[in-house]
């Protein structure tokens, strides 16, 4: 390839990326009220920059070949920063290993730009092998955290297992999103965790974290459930005990395992929480999306969930890496009462759906729960059915 071959196809790759990064978005027409959905993905891996995937000096590679692919961006922290909307991104590499990445908007829907450069994140006395699906919060500490999976492996594994792993909570914090302090790993009594994610405020003078003790890497097994539990000390991290505050249930969305998606939103009825729920099915496991509230006085206590889920994988985000999955670790909450949801499907891409908080407060309330039984939840239903046909003869 000549020089002139070689710098038209940087000007056409360079171009093409501008395209993407410049597209608009567009709200979808239809939904059910509680949401809206937006027509095209926030992230992809190919909004990663071209000179994160190409060396573009032709005497080191002449044929401006791709030399370190991008795979995916998904499974993004989210946070409101100096008038911008932040993502840390699960950024994917075609090596498999996952770093994160910060990508800004002006308003949170379109024109995602990554940043020029990964977070290099600092590691432990004991290396991660992987790192991913950060939740950040900012804490009235006057701290952002990010809490995150750690992955090493499993160190008690059989000779020639190359799969089992032990996941646990990495933390980190900053004040600019550019410079991180890597804390010890978070201390629990479970033997794995993931879907770690430290409340905004303190409790009872103390941080607070929603857990998710789980037997094995894959299987929550006894364990399940999203937990909570106190630490004295976040430059000493442990939670000694924990309460589950949500429970996994049988033939329920949430029947194999169910995780804290964002730290919660305070509202003047309660706590907003986000989380996703797995069950299994004939194609695998299936990931969607539900909410609940707890109490403001005791942020423990159970006020209501809706029945079933509140969002799950429709048409093209049913495709991907893992397949039939929605995942979510970032919200924001704005000043004007809207909240933007980004949301990750099949382990393959970012998408955002926006709502406000009186939508998902009195969604939240105002949603009967789960009946537990086909006989209760028709009884349910055929309730509602009553009175609207009385509201229609009206």
């Amino acid at each position: 390839m000549n020089i002139s071959e070689f710098d038209k196809r940087l000007q056409k790759l360079l171009g093409s990326h501008e395209i993407l990064i410049k597209r608009k978005n567009e709200k979808l027409d239809g939904g059910n009220g509680i949401v809206d959905r937006y027509r095209y993905p926030v992230l992809t891996g190919a909004h990663a920059p071209v000179f994160w995937r190409y060396d573009l000096n032709p005497e080191t590679n002449p044929f401006l070949m791709e030399r370190m692919g991008i795979n995916a961006a998904f499974n993004a922290g989210a946070i409101e920063f100096n008038g911008k909307i932040l993502l840390m991104a699960r950024v994917e590499g075609a090596d498999r290993k996952s770093f994160f990445a910060v990508a800004e908007s002006e308003n949170g829907i379109d024109g995602f730009r990554f940043w020029d450069y990964p977070v290099l994140m600092p590691e432990t006395d004991d290396p991660d092998i992987n790192v991913y699906d950060m939740r950040l919060t900012r804490h009235e500490d006057g701290w952002i955290y990010g809490v995150f999976c750690t992955e090493r492996k499993d160190p008690n594994a059989a000779p020639g297992d190359l799969s089992s792993a032990v996941a646990q909570a990495g933390i980190a914090r900053t004040r600019d999103m550019v410079n991180w302090e890597r804390l010890p790993d978070l201390k629990t009594p479970s033997a794995q965790q993931r879907n770690v994610v430290l409340h905004p405020e303190f409790v009872q003078g103390k941080y607070a974290f929603y857990t998710r003790p789980q037997d094995s890497f894959i299987d929550a097994g006894e364990g399940g459930g999203i937990g909570f539990g106190l630490c004295d000390d976040i430059l000493r991290p442990e939670v000694k005990t924990s309460v589950i505050i949500n429970s996994r249930a049988y033939h329920t969305i949430k029947e194999s395992k169910n995780g804290q998606g964002p730290a919660p939103i305070k509202t003047d009825r309660g706590w907003l929480h986000l989380a996703h729920g797995v069950r299994g099915c004939a194609a695998g496991l299936r990931y969607v999306l539900y909410m609940f509230m707890t109490g403001l006085d005791d942020v423990t206590k159970p006020l209501c969930e809706p029945g079933g889920y509140f969002m799950a994988p429709e048409g093209e985000e049913r495709v991907g890496d893992v397949s039939n999955v929605l995942f979510t670790n970032g919200w924001v909450a704005r000043e004007n009462g809207d909240v933007l949801i980004y949301y990750a499907s099949s382990d393959t891409r970012m998408h955002v759906a926006v709502s406000t908080v009186d939508k998902l407060v009195d969604y939240c309330m105002n949603t009967p729960p789960d009946g537990m039984r086909s006989h209760a939840c028709v009884e349910q239903r055929i309730g509602l059915i009553d009175r609207n046909l009385k509201l229609m003869k009206k």
